[in-house]
C-alpha cells in the first residue's frame, strides 16, 4: 500500500504534529512532501533546522516559501490603514499569516501535481477554519487530509509515536505553545485556560527596564509606513525594524480574549510591538489629515473586515470592495509620525503632514480663527440646537398629557 495514493502537500512547520503527520501519511500510502511558508519571525537557523527535520521524519522533498512581502502586501497593509485590532486590543497575528500559509501551499501542490493536501490542525482551534476554505475556495478539486483532527490525536501520542519508529523529536522551545510571525508572536500555554491566571513573567516584565527613551520617526506614503528615522525599506522589512527595537523596550506586550472561530471564548497572550506601534502612529497620521465621516466609515468596514479576516472568510469579494474603500481613505495619509519608546511602553508625540487639516492659518482651537465671525459661531450653536430643543418640548408636553391622564 505504500505510497499508492500519489503525491501530497504538507503544510509543514517543523514541530511535534507536522513532524508526525509525514511517517503516518506514508504509512496509509501517500508520498510527502513537506511546505514551509516563512510568514515572519523564523531565522535562518531556524529554517534550516526545520528542512533537516523534514529530512530526518522522511519527506520525499521539501519546499521552503518566502511569504513575508506577499504578507504584507496581501494583508498587514490594510490592517493597518484599518487600524484594525480585534477586541480594540488584539492586532490579528496570525491569522493572516495562516491564510497566506494556506495559499503558497496550494501553489505548492499544483506544480507538484499533487492530490491532497495536509495540514496539522487540531479539531478545535482557528487555523483549521483557515486552512480548510482557503483550500475549498482556491483548489476544490485537492483532497484535504488532516491525521491529527481526523485522529483526534493527542501530544503525548505523538511524541510516542516518532520515539517508537527511532525518528527525531522536534525541542520544545520553551514551557509555552509560541508561534511567531512578521505581524507579531502569539503565547499558549496552560495560564491561557484561566482568564483570571497571570501571564508569565516573560510577557509582564520589559527586558531592559533601564534603557532610555528614544524618539523614532516613520514616514509614511499613503498609508504605507516607508521608512524608520529616513531610512527606507520595503514593508516585511519595516516590521521587522521595528519589531526588533520594540522587543528590546518590551513593547507591545499584552492579552486578548475574544470569540474563536468555533463559537467559543478563547485567550491568548501575544508580543505584537510593530503591529501596535505602527497602527497607532497610522490612526493620529489619519486624524491630522482625513474628516471626520471618512474616518467614521472606514473604521466601522474595517473592523468587519478584521473579523471575517480572523474567521478565515480571506476570500469574500465583499473584503475585496472594502479593501478598494481602504486604498482611497489613504490618498492623502502621507507625512511623518514621531514615537518615543520606554522600557514597556510606548507614546505618539508628533505627526506631521502635507496634507494636514489642522492650518493655524486660519483658525486656532479655543482662540481664534479667520473662516467665522463671533456672531456667526453664536449663530451655528443656535441653530445647532433646533432638533433637540423640538425633541425636549415633544417629550416635556407628552409628559404632561401622561401625567394628567394618570390623575384622572
Amino acid at each position: 500500500m505504500q505510497n499508492k495514493l500519489g503525491p501530497l502537500a504538507l503544510a509543514f512547520s517543523g514541530g511535534l504534529d507536522t513532524s508526525y503527520c509525514v511517517p503516518k501519511l506514508q504509512e496509509v500510502g501517500w508520498t510527502v512532501h513537506t511546505v514551509f511558508v516563512d510568514t515572519g519571525g523564523t531565522s535562518a537557523a531556524e529554517r534550516e533546522r526545520i528542512a533537516a527535520q523534514a529530512k530526518a521524519v522522511g519527506a520525499a522533498s521539501h519546499h521552503a516559501v518566502d511569504a513575508r512581502e506577499k504578507v504584507f502586501d496581501r494583508f498587514v497593509r490594510y490592517l493597518i490603514f484599518g487600524n484594525v485590532l480585534r477586541g480594540e486590543v488584539y492586532p490579528l497575528s496570525v491569522a493572516a499569516e495562516r491564510t497566506q500559509q494556506a495559499i503558497s501551499v496550494i501553489e505548492v501542490a499544483k506544480q507538484l501535481g499533487a492530490k491532497a493536501v495536509a495540514h496539522g490542525s487540531t479539531g478545535a482551534g482557528n487555523d483549521q477554519i483557515r486552512f480548510d476554505v482557503a483550500l475549498r475556495v482556491l483548489a476544490p478539486e485537492l483532497q484535504v487530509v488532516t491525521p491529527i483532527r481526523e485522529g483526534g490525536v493527542k501530544r503525548e501520542e505523538s511524541l510516542k509515536y516518532l520515539q517508537d519508529r527511532g525518528l527525531p523529536v522536534p525541542e520544545r522551545a520553551s514551557a509555552y505553545s509560541v508561534n511567531r510571525g512578521l505581524w507579531g508572536t502569539t503565547w499558549g500555554g496552560g495560564w491561557t485556560h484561566d482568564s483570571w491566571q497571570s501571564p508569565p513573567s516573560e510577557l509582564l516584565d520589559p527586558p531592559n527596564p533601564s534603557l532610555p527613551p528614544r524618539d523614532v520617526v516613520i514616514g509614511w506614503q499613503k498609508g504605507v509606513p516607508v521608512s524608520v528615522d529616513g531610512k527606507t525599506y520595503s514593508g516585511a522589512q519595516l516590521v521587522d525594524v521595528l519589531g526588533a527595537l520594540c522587543e528590546e523596550f518590551g513593547v507591545g506586550r499584552n492579552v486578548h480574549v475574544g470569540e474563536t472561530v468555533l463559537g467559543i471564548k478563547g485567550r491568548v497572550g501575544f508580543e505584537a510591538g510593530a503591529a501596535l506601534t505602527l497602527i497607532a502612529a497610522h490612526r493620529e497620521l489619519e486624524k491630522l489629515v482625513q474628516t471626520k465621516w471618512q474616518g467614521f466609515w472606514k473604521d466601522h468596514l474595517a473592523r468587519f473586515y478584521g473579523d471575517r479576516l480572523h474567521e478565515g472568510q480571506y476570500f469574500d469579494p465583499a473584503l475585496r470592495d472594502i479593501e478598494a474603500l481602504l486604498e482611497s481613505s489613504q490618498q492623502r495619509v502621507t507625512g511623518e509620525t514621531r514615537l518615543r519608546f520606554a522600557p514597556g511602553r510606548f507614546q505618539v508625540t508628533g505627526t506631521r503632514s502635507p496634507a494636514s487639516l489642522l492650518d493655524r492659518a486660519v483658525a486656532t482651537y479655543g482662540e481664534e480663527n479667520l473662516l467665522w465671525s463671533g456672531e456667526e459661531a453664536r449663530g451655528f450653536a443656535r441653530v445647532s440646537a433646533v432638533a433637540p430643543l423640538l425633541a425636549a418640548r415633544a417629550q416635556a408636553r407628552a409628559e404632561s398629557l401622561l401625567g394628567q391622564s394618570g390623575d384622572k
